[in-house]
């Protein structure tokens, strides 16, 4: 009688491991197949919309990706009779504490989180960004890469970006170019502006609206200043800050007018 009540447990508890064993094989089956579809899913988003930033996506995927196969993995542990309760309380004590130990990567990661959403710049574009002038390499999710004008690398903590002003020069697609030109006392005023004026108009690269500004601005020790002020497409800003400088120079000394040395005058008594 022993041996048959015996058998009919170890019968009862084989049919139950074996059941619960296909069960766990099937949830770990559609987990695995549930987060790779969701993770596809999500990176198809990014790609199908131009207008969506591919990394955003790309990291979405992946934290879907994990959360998916944790509630799977807790689900088959429930099913096998584990208490999941105290690993769960262990995790988030766990996570408490690596969160308290690495709080600057944290707010770097949240800071690139926000970078990525909300876009204050893109790849190519030239910004100013933590203290670093560059153009846009890369956006990842801790830090962002420059490159100088002299193809200097630079690396710079998102928290440090997200915590500060952003500059970014390619945000708009025109830009005003300024210029000071400092002319002498004994220079006819009328001529130089007419200089000004004919050099800029010629120039079919700056454009028309705005309207061009030549103003007198200040009258220095040495020199009364122009202030020209310029519109030009964004691509265009330095070839017409280098090309009008050298054209006003060269323009001045056909014309007559002087641009005049800094002078100190000495008065010594007899």
């Amino acid at each position: 009688m022993n041996i048959s009540l015996e058998s009919i447990f170890f019968s009862e508890w084989l049919t139950n491991a074996l059941t619960n064993i296909v069960v766990a094989s099937a949830i770990l089956f559609l987990t695995f197949w549930c987060s790779k579809l969701v993770k596809n899913r999500i990176i198809h988003i990014g790609y199908k919309y131009e207008t969506l930033d591919d990394t955003l996506f790309l990291f979405l995927s992946k934290i879907a990706h994990v959360l998916i196969i944790v509630f799977g993995c807790t689900v088959i542990l429930n099913k096998f009779g584990v208490q999941t309760t105290s690993i769960i309380a262990l995790l988030g004590a766990a996570s408490l504490a690596v969160g308290l130990a690495l709080q600057g990567t944290l707010s770097n990661f949240a800071a690139g989180i926000m970078l990525i959403a909300f876009r204050p710049f893109r790849k190519d574009d030239y910004v100013c960004v933590g203290g670093s002038s560059g153009t846009v390499k890369e956006i990842s999710i801790f830090t962002t890469e420059l490159a100088t004008p002299d193809n200097i690398q630079i690396i710079v903590p998102n928290g440090q970006i997200w915590g500060s002003s952003i500059t970014n020069y390619s945000a708009y697609e025109t830009r005003r170019v300024d210029f000071v030109f400092g002319i002498s006392y004994e220079s006819d005023l009328k001529v130089a502006e007419d200089i000004l004026m004919d050099l800029i108009s010629n120039d079919k690269r700056i454009h028309n609206a705005p309207e061009p500004l030549i103003k007198v601005c200040h009258l220095n020790n040495s020199s009364v200043d122009f202030t020209v002020r310029v519109w030009c497409d964004r691509s265009e800003y330095w070839n017409i800050k280098f090309d009008l400088t050298r054209s006003v120079k060269e323009a001045f000394d056909k014309g007559g007018i002087d641009i005049p040395y800094p002078t100190t005058t000495v008065i010594t008594s007899g």
